[in-house]
């Protein structure tokens, strides 16, 4: 397949990769709210060692908390796709909810030429692009959209704001690139969680949860760390107390990571 074109007056849609756009690496950095990012990164942990199966809903409404924004959504490309119905949104939270389990066409898309590029990028969508779709959304006048990858599925996360022209900035970037990862994660999850109701050899099954906890190590140790960096703050703080009481999750989910480690993998 050629590259994809995307041409804002035809469609609506603007996407420019954010690794070249400086006027985006300009971008002053904004203030956050400790409190609501020590909230999405608990219940993100919550979700992990006790309710999986709403790890992605978690993971979106956690991207909400964590970023300041409006809507945050994660497509996945259908297998059985149609031009018509090719990205499916299984999670959404914010302005967006309402979109839930929305199809959405292959062309024109931003998700396919965020995965196309296979780069983070910056994306507003006009209200032509709803014209086109034939339905009533508010714009997005600022948005990151990250691609996200694991075997032979793959999708998108993004955020977005509907009225503030600049509401994302480089550590924004950043926090977005640690849930893309847990985006992979939480689909890898549930599908091997699917695949073990199905499995009959207990070293099979052990397998793939030693595979699984791989995959979810790197991320967890990026929001380990800011967590840690929450704890420094002054003994009394709310950032501080709130930190203090989420360890205990985060801690009981590096154990069970460390406990799937070590777990005898299947041969070949």
């Amino acid at each position: 397949m050629g590259t994809l074109s995307i041409d804002v007056q035809d469609t609506g849609l603007e996407v420019i990769d954010l690794l070249d756009d400086p006027a985006f690496a300009a971008r002053r950095i904004h203030s956050r709210d400790a409190l609501a990012q020590m909230a999405g990164l608990r219940r993100l942990a919550h979700a992990f060692t006790e309710h999986p199966e709403t790890i992605l809903q978690e993971l979106v409404s956690a991207a909400v908390d964590l970023c300041g924004a409006d809507s945050a959504a994660i497509s996945v490309v259908k297998e059985d796709g149609t031009d018509a119905e090719f990205y499916h949104w299984v999670a959404s939270a914010g302005v967006y909810a309402g979109f839930l389990n929305a199809m959405l066409p292959r062309y024109p898309s931003a998700c396919g030429v965020c995965l196309e590029r296979n780069r983070p990028q910056h994306i507003r969508v006009l209200p032509k692009f709803f014209e086109i779709l034939g339905v009533e959304a508010p714009p997005v006048t600022d948005g990151l959209l990250l691609p996200w990858r694991l075997d032979n599925v793959q999708g998108t996360i993004f955020v977005m704001a509907h009225s503030r022209a600049q509401a994302f900035d480089s550590e924004d970037l950043r926090m977005m690139e640690t849930l893309a990862d847990f985006a992979a994660m939480a689909m890898l999850q549930l599908r091997q969680r699917t695949q073990l109701l199905n499995q009959a050899s207990s070293t099979a099954a052990a397998s793939m949860a030693n595979e699984l906890a791989h995959q979810i190590n790197n991320p967890l140790q990026a929001l380990t760390n800011q967590l840690f960096l929450a704890q420094q703050q002054p003994v009394g703080s709310a950032v501080h107390t709130l930190a203090t009481e989420l360890a205990p999750d985060f801690n009981r989910l590096s154990t069970l990571v460390q406990k799937l480690l070590a777990l005898p993998r299947a041969k070949p």
